[in-house]
């Protein structure tokens, strides 16, 4: 496990998070970030799903997909 790009991911999901304004209303930044955990199989991590509890518009999730493959490409 690559603890350095978890920590990345971690922190472009934190950019997206304070460039999304909508988002201070609906949840809290550290819950945000708990919507994407990541997951590792047999050694290389398992792209994050859209979470089914929380209603994420298409373009913040395309983002967060962004973040997710800068972080670990």
């Amino acid at each position: 496990m690559d603890q350095y790009a978890v920590r990345h991911f971690e922190m472009k999901l934190m950019d997206i998070y304070n460039r999304t304004p909508w988002l201070r209303y609906e949840i809290t930044q550290q819950d945000f970030i708990a919507l994407f955990p990541v997951e590792f199989k047999k050694g290389k991590p398992v792209r994050p799903e859209k979470p089914e509890g929380f209603d994420l518009d298409r373009d913040t999730y395309l983002a967060v997909m962004v973040a997710f493959r800068q972080a670990f490409s």
